[in-house]
C-alpha cells in the first residue's frame, strides 16, 4: 500500500513511522526546511527529539494534492484549525482519506449556524463526495514511535475507509478497531481534551486521588450527553476514543492539555502555559466552542464550563473546583 501522511508534527510523524514498516509512506511536511532537516537528520527534532525516522520513511515537501497523486490512502495529520482546507483541496480525490486531528472548528460568522463544526461535519460540508473517517484513540505519539503497544479505532460509514486504516496500521505493536459510528469517535476525541485540562487542574492542586476519579467520571457522562444529543451511540465513549482517550490524556504526563490545567493550577497565564508547550493543545482552542454548542443543544456540562471560565480568566483554579463541589446534589 502506497500511503501519504501529510502534516509532519507528532502524530504525523508517529503513524507514518508505524505504517512505513509495511507500506510504501511519505511524510510530508509543509516546510520545506523541516523536510529537508528531517531527511538529513533521520529524527523529527522539533516534536520527537532522540527518536530515529526508519531509513524506509520517505520525507517530503509539498502541498496535500502533490502528496495525494498515486497513493492508496492519504491520511490529513494536521491541526483542526487547517482541516477544512485539506479537505477541500482534496475534492476530487477517489481514495480514501482519513484525518488524525481532535478538536472542534472555531465558530465562523454569527447566528445559531455559527457553533463549531466537528471534522465530519466539515468533510460533509466542502468535500461530501469524499471516502473519508478519522483515525483516533489513546495515543501519545512518542509511544507509538517507540513500538510501545497501543489500540486505535478507525471510524467512518464507509467500509473501504475502516478497512483501508487497519490495513495501513494494524500490526504488532497497534491494533486498530473498526468503528462506525464517527460522530461519537470525534466527541471523545474532541471533549477528552477540554477535560484534561480540568483534571490537570486538580492534580496541580493536590486535591487527591478521589478528587481525579470523580473528575473523569463525571467528565465522561457530560461527554457522552454531548454525543448523545448530536446523534453518536452511547457505547461508543466506553469504548477507545470516549474512556479510552479520557484516562490517557487526563492522567498521562505526555498530555499537552493536562499540562495546561498543571500550569494554571501552579498560578501560570495561559499564554505562559501554552508557549511552554511547543505544540497545539487543542483543548485550550475548542473549549468554547464545545461549551457554546452544549448550551445550543440544552446540555449541562458544568466541568467544560469551568474549564472555560478557568481559561478566560472569569475564575481562579480555587473558584474554579469550588463552583463545581458547590453544586445541588443530583442523581447520577
Amino acid at each position: 500500500m502506497k500511503i501519504c501522511v501529510h502534516g509532519a508534527g507528532a502524530w504525523g510523524t508517529a503513524v507514518a513511522v508505524n505504517a512505513s514498516a509495511r507500506h510504501e509512506v511519505t511524510l510530508w511536511a509543509r516546510d520545506a526546511a523541516q523536510a529537508d532537516a528531517m531527511s538529513a537528520q533521520r529524527e523529527n527534532a522539533r516534536y520527537l527529539p532522540g527518536l530515529a525516522l526508519p531509513a524506509s520513511l520517505a520525507v517530503r515537501a509539498g502541498g496535500i494534492v502533490e502528496a495525494s497523486s498515486g497513493v492508496d490512502l492519504v491520511v490529513v495529520a494536521t491541526p483542526m484549525a487547517a482541516l477544512r482546507e485539506q479537505l477541500t483541496a482534496l475534492r476530487g480525490i477517489t481514495v480514501p482519506v482519513a484525518w488524525l486531528c481532535k478538536g472542534v472548528e472555531p465558530a465562523r460568522g454569527v447566528g445559531t449556524t455559527s457553533y463549531g463544526l466537528l471534522a465530519h461535519e466539515i468533510w460533509a460540508q466542502v468535500a461530501p463526495d469524499l471516502m473519508a473517517g478519522v483515525l483516533s484513540g489513546p495515543s501519545f505519539a512518542r509511544e507509538v514511535v517507540e513500538g510501545r503497544p497501543t489500540a486505535l479505532v478507525a471510524a467512518s460509514p464507509h467500509a473501504a475507509v475502516r478497512d483501508a486504516l487497519v490495513d495501513a496500521f494494524h500490526g504488532p505493536a497497534l491494533r486498530v478497531y473498526a468503528n462506525e459510528d464517527i460522530v461519537g469517535v470525534e466527541v471523545g476525541g474532541a471533549v477528552k481534551n477540554v477535560l484534561a485540562i480540568a483534571t490537570g487542574l486538580c492534580d496541580g492542586l493536590a486535591l487527591g486521588l478521589n478528587a481525579r476519579a470523580a473528575l473523569i467520571t463525571r467528565g465522561l457522562a457530560e461527554m457522552t450527553r454531548f454525543g448523545l444529543a448530536l446523534g453518536a451511540r452511547a457505547e461508543t465513549f466506553m469504548g477507545l476514543s470516549g474512556l479510552g482517550d479520557l484516562v490517557l490524556t487526563a492522567t498521562g504526563d505526555l498530555s499537552r492539555n493536562r499540562k495546561v490545567g498543571l500550569l494554571l493550577a501552579q498560578g501560570r497565564t495561559l499564554a505562559e502555559a501554552v508557549d511552554s508547550l511547543g505544540h497545539v493543545a487543542e483543548g485550550v482552542y475548542c473549549a468554547r466552542t464545545v461549551v457554546q454548542r452544549a448550551r445550543g443543544l440544552g446540555i449541562e456540562m458544568p466541568i467544560a464550563e469551568g474549564v472555560v471560565a478557568l481559561l478566560d480568566g472569569r475564575v481562579s483554579p480555587q473558584d474554579a473546583v469550588a463552583a463545581l463541589t458547590g453544586r445541588d446534589p443530583v442523581s447520577e
